[in-house]
């Protein structure tokens, strides 16, 4: 991203990254964003590598040592959607790689693409923070009324260390990228110490940019309301994990869903970029599949590496074919498919 958190030197020579086609329609959308790459003439030099139902079944686990391997020498990949198995006690294959890589930000852009969609004026950024809160996955059971199961709890931490380092990560997206508000969201009314300890320190960061950013702060309840009523009241978004999934795919429903909406997730030393919607298996193989948030999520990484203006051509040519409906794929309008639509973005470039 323009504000990148790694700092990446970009020469001449291709640039080492990990490929995860992933599952279902994941395939099918990564032929056509790598064959959009290929013909912006790509910096990246992939190494592909497997994740998920399609990673069991050829290796027995869903997320190999050979991937991680991969991801930890490159230290930056595109990954397609991923099917976490159902069953046998996995876990998020998503969690897994957030939490093995320390990639603490989540962040989901969000803007108007679609000539005729339901807003005209979407222009947001999420930062959700990607290891706290609830998404640590601490469950387990209780006795109740005699039954040793009867009760589940599911507990949460947030510490100062990580509410200072993703509203610190949204402030200076803001700064670097002419951004003027960032809101903090929360829940300190109910959560007194879990949400209530992310805003207070939350607030500390803020100061330190008084006068050059400005902030102020929503109860995620009415902030969800407030997105649907006014979304452009909205710039930056920081908030804990779990409001940060919901709210950013609420945000994605204001452009026109999860088809539009790229994600990044970025560390200090790794960043992995990714299409946040599904794998589809319903279409796949059937060249149904939009692959324009995958696309956009390579733009997200081009931004990051420093290839600032192949990522801006890139999203002007998404943004050209979308809005004049050239062979995109149905949930788009068109009657086109996922070569198409990648052969009209190709035509724009």
């Amino acid at each position: 991203m323009t504000n990148s958190l790694i700092s990446m030197e970009t020469t001449m020579t291709k640039i080492q990254a990990t490929l995860i086609p992933g599952d279902g329609i994941g395939p099918e959308i990564t032929e056509a964003v790598t064959a959009i790459l290929d013909h912006m003439g790509s910096p990246f030099d992939w190494d592909v590598q497997q994740g998920g139902v399609s990673a069991l079944d050829a290796t027995g686990s869903p997320l190999p040592e050979a991937t991680l391997d991969s991801i930890r020498r490159t230290k930056l990949a595109l990954k397609g959607p991923l099917t976490t198995p159902v069953g046998g006690g996995f876990k998020s294959i998503n969690l897994q790689l957030r939490q093995a890589f320390n990639l603490y930000a989540n962040v989901r852009p969000t803007k108007t693409i679609k000539a005729d969609g339901r807003f005209d004026n979407v222009d947001m950024v999420i930062f959700r923070e990607n290891l706290e809160g609830y998404y640590i996955s601490d469950e387990g059971y209780m006795e109740h009324n005699g039954d040793p199961e009867g009760k589940v709890f599911s507990t949460g931490y947030n510490t100062k260390e990580g509410a200072q380092r993703i509203t610190r990560a949204a402030f200076e997206y803001a700064l670097a990228n002419g951004r003027k508000k960032v809101s903090i969201v929360h829940k300190a009314n109910i959560l007194k110490l879990l949400s209530g300890m992310f805003l207070e320190e939350a607030r500390k960061v803020a100061l330190e940019y008084e006068g050059r950013v400005d902030f102020d702060e929503r109860i995620v309840d009415a902030c969800a309301m407030q997105m649907v009523m006014y979304p452009d009241a909205f710039d930056v978004i920081v908030t804990t994990n779990l409001f940060g999934d919901i709210l950013s795919d609420l945000a994605a429903g204001l452009v026109g869903g999860l088809g539009l909406a790229p994600g990044a997730n970025i560390g200090k030393d790794a960043a992995i970029f990714e299409a946040v919607h599904g794998s589809a298996p319903d279409i796949a193989g059937q060249q149904k599949a939009n692959p324009c948030a995958f696309l956009m999520a390579a733009g997200l990484m081009l931004e990051h590496v420093g290839k600032t203006d192949d990522a801006q051509r890139l999203k002007k040519a998404v943004i050209e074919t979308v809005q004049a409906k050239d062979r995109v794929t149905p949930d788009l309008g068109g009657t086109g498919n996922t070569m198409s639509i990648a052969e009209a973005i190709m035509d724009r470039l």
